[in-house]
Formats: C-alpha cells, structure tokens, sequence
C-alpha cells in the first residue's frame, strides 16, 4: 500500500550517475511532509478502530487521504461518514486540512462540512491547537462544538436530537 516508501527507497537507488541525478533531481527530492507521511500513515492504517477505514484515491499522494467512519454505538451507530484529508506542504508545522463530505447534524460539523476540532487550528487560546509534536492519529477526537444550532438541539432535547440525526443518516448517510 505504500507506494511512496518503495518510491523512496527506489529514488536513493537512482543517485550513481550524476547525469542522472541532475536530470531526476526535481523528481527525487521528497519534501518533509512526506517522509513524515510515509511513518505516519503505517501507524494511523494500524491503530484504526475496526469502525473506521482509510482510502488512498492515489496511492503515490499520501497527502490526500479519506477516512470511513461507520460508528457501531451511540447517535451515529448505522451511518457511513466520509471525511477527506489534505495534508499541505508545510506539514507538521500547520495542521492537515480535514472536511465532512456526508452532511450530518453534529454540534462539531456544518451542515456543509467544515469541523471545529481545536486540533485542527494552528493556535488556539486553550493551547490544543495544533503542535509539530502531533500526528494523524491525534486526529481521530472530536470535542468541539461549530454547529451551535446542534449543539444546542442536543442540549435542550436529546430524543428530538437522535431523531434528527437518524433522519441525516436515512437521507445522506448509507
């Protein structure tokens, strides 16, 4: 699955001939972020909950990855949510760009799928931003609230609350 380690290791082969070492040098060098990738990803794909899956739609791009999630409890037990991961170049001194792309009701998700995730902020007041010291893996805790409207729904009826929720996961979530 990790194309981009054989890469690697292939690349490192290919440095015998200056000649082509200069024509390949744009091609050879591999940027940080994906020699972090290349670790990261294998621990992420290890410790996945076996709710959750992750997919590669270009297996030499491991910087642009989405994650299933099909809970098996609680208010989403039954859905099948799909979430898109891009890791920019600057990796891991800023935070992966993370998007919903099935529409939920969440008090920590839009409508239109931006997360609130105070892991997911370069700074944040409470100090849980971001921090190169973090990981994929960090990324699988959700705990702060967006969708005020949900939140509060939450809050102020849980029945009607999980009733909605069912209602996302009939129309948008299987």
């Amino acid at each position: 699955m990790l194309t981009l380690a054989s890469k690697l290791k292939r690349d490192d082969g290919l440095k015998g001939s200056r000649t082509a070492a200069a024509s390949l040098d744009s091609t050879r060098r591999v940027s940080v972020r994906d020699k972090l990738l290349v670790k990261e990803v294998a621990e992420l794909e290890a410790n996945l909950p076996c709710t959750c899956k992750v997919h590669f739609p270009d297996p030499n791009k491991l910087h642009c990855f989405q994650l299933t999630v099909t809970p098996d409890e609680g208010y989403y037990q039954g859905g099948k949510f799909q979430f898109e991961t891009e890791v920019p170049d600057a990796y891991n001194m800023v935070p992966p760009k993370v998007k919903c792309l099935t529409r939920i009701w969440h008090p920590n998700i839009t409508e239109t799928g931006e997360i609130c995730l105070s892991l997911l902020r370069e700074h944040s007041i409470d100090g849980t931003g971001w921090a190169p010291t973090r990981t994929l893996k960090d990324l699988l805790n959700f705990d702060d609230p967006l969708n005020i409207e949900a939140a509060e729904h939450h809050l102020r009826d849980k029945e009607d609350f999980r009733n909605k929720v069912d209602d996302y996961i009939k129309r948008y979530a299987r």
